[in-house]
């Protein structure tokens, strides 16, 4: 149990790590002042939630090790995340829509762990919860006000949507660790978060007048850290230089 345990807290830590990292990329350059604070917060808030599920990872982990070499000090095929959240940024509608279909999984599987009986985890969800009801909020709206808006920002909306939604599929991807947890009563079945995930995406999707791709094909491997895309070891590279350049240093 403890390995499938230190697994699941990787994957929650690494998808809100790694996607914290990407949207932080937007500081300075977001289109308007407001997006550009709002952006910033959400990216603090996931990496509030990193530290919680990567310091519970190492605690679980029994090695030694902290949240801080956790996210530092790892190869990228140590890593956990989905692939939807280490793909660049792209334009202000790609980030949007990538955090949509994100946020809307997340608060789906954040309102099961509430539930989860361990303590430690459902103290961690509880918290997150209440930050990500904000975040799913607002990235529909964004979503719906953008699809629906102009010519040029409901093609690029729909452009979006067709890139991105074959990556979401990963993230109800479940194996024999999931089964373990849930038949512990620690964490739902991402397969259980589909139904919940898919109503919120039509009805969001519906009101911004996006089509939903007819495909059922998924990208995989970033949960396993069999496959990631070329993208995550890019992205390591900013994200990690100061710890790999002076390691050890602490300030």
């Amino acid at each position: 149990m403890g390995d499938h345990l230190f697994e699941f807290l990787l994957r929650q830590g690494d998808n809100t790590l790694i996607l914290s990292h990407r949207i932080s990329e937007w500081c300075g350059h977001a289109p308007i002042i407001e997006e550009d604070i709002a952006l910033a917060n959400i990216a603090l808030d996931l990496l509030g939630q990193t530290q919680m599920w990567l310091g519970l990872a190492a605690e679980v982990e029994g090695a030694g090790r902290s949240a801080d070499d956790l996210a530092m000090l790892r190869d990228a095929w140590d890593f956990r995340n989905s692939i939807l959240v280490e793909r660049p940024n792209g334009d202000f509608g790609q980030t949007m829509m990538r955090q949509f279909l994100f946020d809307a999984y997340h608060v789906e599987l954040l309102s099961k762990l509430v539930s989860s009986a361990d303590e430690r985890i459902a103290a961690i969800a509880a918290k997150s919860l209440k930050e990500v009801e904000y975040h799913v909020e607002r990235s529909a709206s964004t979503v719906i006000a953008l699809g629906d808006g102009s010519e040029e920002s409901h093609a690029r909306m729909q452009a979006a949507l067709d890139d991105q939604w074959t990556f979401a599929g990963e993230l109800f991807e479940t194996d024999a660790g999931d089964h373990a947890l849930n038949d512990a009563g620690i964490a739902p079945l991402p397969s259980s978060l589909r139904a919940g995930f898919e109503a919120r995406a039509m009805a969001v999707l519906g009101d911004a007048t996006l089509i939903i791709p007819e495909t059922t094909f998924a990208h995989s491997g970033g949960r396993s850290g069999k496959r990631h895309s070329e993208h995550l070891g890019h992205l390591l590279t900013q994200m990690q230089w100061l710890q790999r350049a002076y390691p050890g240093a602490t300030w």
